[in-house]
């Protein structure tokens, strides 16, 4: 289905559902031109369900990291961890019932209605954003488990979008999953990575078990490295067995966070955690060209 049918003249619930997308492709574009781009690449039948993931996704986000927190410290009767509440409740109903007065969640529900994302997969992403309310410090089961609910499951959600009403046997289906996850997976550690110094004096956090920012050395940012490409590499065997209107874009996510993974192991520990790594600009329109005329990994 195109969420972004236009040959007719919407009216009543069509024409609330168009502006609820178009809410969310606004929150895309104003807090991610790299994955705004990316989304460029897409299927039209697929664009605005992507869209509508990415958003709810993002305003979770910032409920636990960003403006619900700072919008705290100007008013103390501000809950971060109510609003979360809230906002996870009000996905649920709207998911069942297919309507909601929030734009962002009522756009989500569409989606998920339309592709069949369940809320099995919708509550691990919950549980994850409520760990950054709560939790600073993981060992390894409750990073595998923080990593699954916070990026492997949006991997999760897209893939039901580029796999409703097509065919694959067992063995396709069980390789395009563990692409999905693997790259949701590789794409959050890389963000860790990089961000290693700014979550630790800026929010108290470090995700990697048993990684102190004080003593980050070559050694251990080599097995991080090594970690995220091996990621990677999973997620590219899945690549060609996307749909061709989804695979380009896939392709550039994939370009991307191998390029910020292939500079972090360039870039010295000593520089790691006193400034962050990005992908200038220029380079990510380059890595979408080679993506856009088929480039591989």
């Amino acid at each position: 289905m195109d969420i972004q049918d236009t040959t007719k003249v919407p009216t009543g619930l069509s024409l609330y559902s168009m502006a609820a997308h178009r809410a969310a492709r606004e929150v895309i574009y104003s807090y991610s031109t790299s994955f705004g781009l990316a989304t460029r690449l897409l299927g039209k039948n697929f664009q605005g369900h992507v869209e509508n993931i990415y958003a709810l996704v993002r305003v979770a986000d910032e409920i636990v990291d960003g403006s619900a927190a700072e919008a705290q410290a100007l008013q103390s009767q501000v809950n971060p961890g109510q609003l979360l509440d809230e906002f996870e409740s009000e996905t649920y109903r709207a998911m069942e019932i297919g309507y909601s007065t929030n734009l962002v969640i009522h756009a989500f529900a569409q989606t998920a209605r339309t592709v069949g994302i369940k809320k099995d997969i919708v509550q691990p992403f919950f549980y994850s954003m409520r760990q950054d309310l709560t939790e600073t410090e993981h060992d390894q089961e409750s990073f595998e488990k923080y990593v699954y609910g916070s990026a492997e499951v949006v991997g999760l959600m897209c893939l039901q979008v580029f796999l409703t009403d097509r065919e694959y046997s067992p063995a396709e289906r069980e390789k395009l999953v563990l692409g999905a996850r693997a790259l949701g997976s590789a794409f959050q550690k890389v963000n860790f990575l990089r961000d290693l110094s700014a979550d630790f004096k800026r929010l108290g956090r470090s995700y990697f078990p048993g990684v102190d920012v004080n003593n980050f050395n070559e050694d251990i940012k080599k097995r991080l490295v090594d970690d995220i490409n091996a990621d990677l590499m999973v997620s590219a065997q899945s690549l060609p067995l996307l749909p061709k209107s989804a695979r380009r874009a896939v392709a550039a996510a994939q370009l991307l966070f191998t390029k910020l993974n292939d500079r972090i192991e360039k870039t010295s520990a000593e520089e790691l955690i006193n400034q962050r790594i990005s992908v200038g600009s220029m380079q990510k329109t380059f890595l979408l060209i080679r993506a856009l005329l088929g480039a591989r990994v």
